[in-house]
């Protein structure tokens, strides 16, 4: 008989995110402490900083950077508050980020059964699916958007937006390949036999026994790949100038920074929130897989 996952599938999460909340109160006091203590113009050793400054226009008040979110964007008027202009950017990167997470998840989880099905493929991809990761994406960028300007597959039109998307996948597929990798692997032989003694077809065997153990190795991954995807979201926005999104809301209200230090702080802190946001969709996609998840691999 099946047990059915009860209310205690809901206990990991909470629990969870309740960490997460008290990390974040951590990290706002530790923030206030070294603003109260830390020198003003930082601290240098051989000419180098080694501790940021403390004044405050490189680190305003918590409470400050709170309260600018909700005041007008600029002194234009009808201009939206600095919270409902992040939210609309943040609405824009998250909806690019999913496209380049589930992008990432095809093609990573693609490469994952290729190596686990062949010696071969695995010591001839492996190395370059590490190495891929090596590149930085303010050069990539330029080159995926050199590359989509002459695709022309009919009436298809290759938006500046799908130029990101590309850039996240290229960030998410990488933990997916690594963790399906581990986790179809993960069965251990005497199960295996066991399949191939009844005589079990290699779909069967892929389909009953190795994807089931994948799951407790492809969700951490899959989590890990929605956050990668948002920063290569942001980071592809900065770098091909894409305009609507956090990335470029970050470097707009970077400009003003000297005179209004809190606000390009805002859009920081929305970014992060919005990692943890993508990190947290999946792990609700996964509640459903409960029962497989018993030794969930961090």
């Amino acid at each position: 008989m099946t047990t059915r996952p009860g209310p205690a599938r809901w206990v990991a999460p909470l629990r969870r995110g309740g960490v997460g909340v008290a990390a974040l109160v951590v990290a706002c006091a530790l923030w206030e402490l070294y603003k109260l203590v830390g020198p003003d113009t930082g601290a240098h050793l051989f000419g180098a900083s080694v501790l940021p400054r403390a004044d405050a226009r490189s680190m305003p008040h918590v409470w400050d950077v709170v309260a600018r979110m909700a005041t007008p964007e600029s002194s234009a008027a009808g201009s939206p508050s600095v919270g409902v202009a992040m939210l609309q950017a943040c609405w824009f990167t998250l909806r690019v980020s999913v496209a380049g997470w589930l992008a990432g998840v095809v093609g990573g989880f693609a490469l994952a059964v290729l190596m686990h099905g062949s010696r071969i493929a695995e010591s001839a991809v492996y190395p370059w699916v590490v190495l891929s990761q090596t590149v930085p994406l303010i050069a990539l960028a330029p080159l995926v958007v050199g590359w989509g300007g002459k695709i022309h597959l009919g009436d298809l039109v290759w938006e500046r937006w799908m130029s990101v998307a590309l850039i996240a996948s290229y960030l998410a597929f990488f933990p997916v390949a690594v963790g399906a990798l581990r986790g179809l692997q993960s069965p251990q032989q005497a199960h295996v036999e066991l399949f191939r003694a009844q005589a079990a077809s290699p779909w069967r065997t892929f389909r009953s026994l190795r994807l089931p153990a994948s799951v407790p190795y492809v969700l951490p991954a899959l989590r890990l790949g929605a956050a990668t995807a948002v920063v290569g979201a942001v980071v592809a926005e900065v770098s091909t100038g894409t305009k609507g999104g956090i990335g470029r809301l970050i470097i707009a209200y970077a400009q003003a920074a000297s005179g209004d230090p809190a606000k390009p702080w805002a859009a920081i802190v929305a970014a992060g929130a919005l990692g943890l946001v993508a990190a947290g969709l999946v792990t609700l996609l996964g509640l459903g897989l409960g029962r497989y998840r018993i030794a969930e691999v961090s």
